[in-house]
């Protein structure tokens, strides 16, 4: 009997990972790719490679030019996509249509034009020949089609929309209408400068994002990720809904290298949710947690969904000031998330994991505890002025050695050259993501059509702040949905934040405004993909799965208002009392939401009382003694009538 249990361990194990493989292919496109054998099996391998190796290169020795340098990046990757992603999901994924073929050769040679041609364009400055016009139209066609793979519908159907409007500009409405362009100015201007498809989303993609993502990719190879998982065990799996607050840290964790929610959702999901299901907690609401804290993972610096770097380009600020910016906000989304689970777990009676049952951390960190050497490594790296290129080549040389340290995570000659692989498959996204939004940066630039978006945002708010945060908020989130993270921020820095700096908001808050609601959308219904992938784990409803991850992540729909009404959050210009204040008062107002949404504090809350504390906990989280003061009294006098509630049903019970 125990050797005909031993034998379906394995099948069991096989058929929850082919369960969790085939829901990252549903819900994340990056994942759904071609699976060659054979001779383009090798092929492929070959040319990811040589993209890694050229990144490497170019990083250690200096980068080429910035139109080649981006030029070559747009090559390798649409080639790479062509080959990877076949223009139907009914073709087969094992052989390669002929079609395919034929893109992958010219997603190679319209980019490779601008190299061999790169004296003579320079010459003449701007002025496009016929066939310049061709091969950048050309151009232009295969990035759409790309990001119609890669990225998704919803980024294929804005920038249609903004190139649809640099042509009808004549016919527009009131202060939307413009000069309409032809299409040679407009092909000019989105493929041969450095304001359209080569511009700065893709300069920062073929520099910065590539190296962190390669290190990403060794960082997985070495097992970081079930490290965390077993970290995160061992440190909460005990607590009161163990299983839930270990997928929230392990996600938190995860976030740090990670930029992807969905494949947030399958990496722990996978482990985590069958372990809330199984302690007690509803199926809906083990899919949410997952969702929820996998969704914030893109929020955790230093990586931040690859948009970090994008941010510090737009902004003007190092890289790090975008890294410390981020810390408590995101800080507070994880505690909100963590409140959420532990009430709903104190609300249901639900335990935790017995500690014998758990892995010892110290044992975990004796034996594993090297593998993060790697991500503290970079973070100090930055912190010391190191540029994010040299930080992370640094950090890729390091994740590669602290693996040799011990025999059991050692990696192996031909896992290093693996890693090389997974970096240039896994950048694929993000680059195609990059390429398309320089196209919708290169309308706004030639058509001024931000500003004009800004300006509408502003009058249909009467011109006060909160209207305006709040239309813009709602901007990010329709604009976020079905969008992955890199894309996201980019259109809506273009479109919705401009609103916000004109209305007084410092640039980084207003940016920083944006962002985390366009990384919201992932768990907005009824467009929730992270939510979606949750559910399909948990087996729950992805409707109701999308509900509760959003009552979960409600301090993501708050923290933005805090940071843009008080940028003391973001460090800016702050002292160490006035932080300590704000997030001291944050974290109390964190609480007091938390607890109203759930339904429970130290008791079952009853209908005033869930009112009560959603005042309170508004109330301070605007900044303000007076509102502080008060908010601060309405939790205590809250949580006092519960204790005794609390108290006098203890005692009952023991009489």
């Amino acid at each position: 009997m125990k050797d005909k249990e031993k034998k379906g361990t394995p099948a069991e194990m096989l058929t929850e990972a082919d369960k969790a493989e085939a829901i990252l292919k549903k819900y994340d496109m990056e994942s759904d790719k071609m699976e060659y054998t054979g001779f383009m099996a090798k092929f492929v391998t070959a040319l990811a490679i040589a993209f890694s190796v050229f990144q490497l290169y170019t990083a250690t020795f200096g980068v080429l030019d910035a139109q080649l340098q981006r030029a070559v990046h747009l090559g390798f990757g649409l080639s790479l996509v062509y080959l990877l992603y076949p223009t139907r999901k009914s073709w087969s994924r094992h052989k390669l249509h002929p079609f395919d073929l034929l893109l992958a050769i010219l997603g190679a040679a319209a980019p490779a034009y601008i190299v061999i041609e790169y004296q003579s364009l320079v010459l003449r400055a701007g002025l496009t020949s016929g066939l310049d016009l061709y091969i950048g139209l050309l151009g232009l066609l295969l990035v759409i089609e790309a990001a119609r793979r890669v990225v998704g519908i919803p980024m294929v159907c804005v920038v249609l929309a903004f190139l649809a409007y640099a042509f009808l500009g004549p016919y527009m409405p009131g202060v939307l209408a413009h000069r309409g362009l032809t299409v040679s100015q407009l092909v000019g201007h989105l493929f041969y400068t450095t304001e359209g498809i080569f511009g700065i989303p893709l300069g920062v993609s073929s520099t910065f994002i590539f190296l962190f993502i390669l290190f990403g990719a060794y960082l997985e190879s070495t097992g970081l990720g079930k490290f965390f998982i077993d970290l995160a065990n061992s440190i909460a799996g005990w607590a009161s809904g163990g299983p839930a607050k270990v997928a929230v840290l392990s996600s938190g964790l995860m976030g740090t290298v990670s930029g992807s929610s969905v494949a947030n959702v399958v990496g722990t999901g996978s482990l985590t949710i069958p372990m809330m299901k199984k302690l007690g907690y509803h199926k809906n609401f083990a899919g949410a947690v997952e969702a929820a804290a996998s969704t914030g993972g893109q929020l955790m610096p230093p990586v931040m969904g690859a948009a970090a770097f994008l941010m510090a380009e737009f902004v003007g600020v190092p890289y790090i000031d975008i890294v410390k910016a981020a810390i408590i906000p995101a800080f507070l989304y994880f505690v909100g998330v963590w409140l959420g689970v532990h009430f709903e777990a104190k609300r249901t009676n639900l335990k935790g994991i017995p500690r014998d049952q758990l892995p010892k951390i110290w044992t975990i960190l004796r034996d594993r505890g090297h593998l993060a050497l790697p991500l503290t490594i970079i973070v100090y790296l930055l912190v010391s002025g190191y540029t994010p290129m040299r930080a992370a080549l640094v950090a890729i040389v390091l994740a590669i050695l602290c693996s040799a340290l011990r025999k059991s995570t050692r990696m192996k000659p031909m896992q290093v050259v693996e890693g090389l692989e997974n970096g240039a498959r896994n950048v694929l996204g993000v680059l195609v993501a990059c390429a398309a939004a320089g196209i919708i940066i290169g309308v706004v630039t030639k058509t001024g059509v931000g500003l004009k978006l800004a300006s509408g945002l502003i009058e249909l708010s009467g011109g006060l702040l909160l209207p305006t945060m709040f239309f813009t908020m709602i901007t990010a989130i329709l604009l976020g949905m079905g969008v992955p993270t890199t894309a996201n921020y980019v259109i809506t820095s273009t479109i919705a934040a401009p609103a916000l700096v004109q209305m007084g908001v410092p640039v980084l808050a207003a940016h920083m405004f944006v962002f985390y609601f366009g990384i919201i959308a992932d768990v907005t219904p009824p467009v929730a993909l992270a939510a979606y992938a949750g559910s399909g784990i948990s087996g729950g409803n992805p409707l109701w799965t999308g509900v509760n991850a959003s009552k979960l992540a409600i301090a993501a729909f708050i923290i933005p208002y805090m940071f843009v009404l008080s940028p003391t959050l973001l460090m800016m210009d702050a002292t160490a009392g006035g932080l300590i204040v704000t997030t001291v008062t944050a974290l109390i107002g964190m609480v007091s939401l938390s607890s109203a949404l759930i339904g429970f504090l130290a008791a079952a809350c009853r209908g005033w009382e869930r009112i009560v504390l959603i005042v309170g906990g508004l109330l301070m989280i605007s900044p303000g003694l007076v509102t502080d003061l008060i908010g601060a009294a309405m939790f205590a006098a809250v949580l006092t009538l519960q204790l005794r509630r609390s108290k006098t049903a203890d005692g009952a019970f023991a009489d």
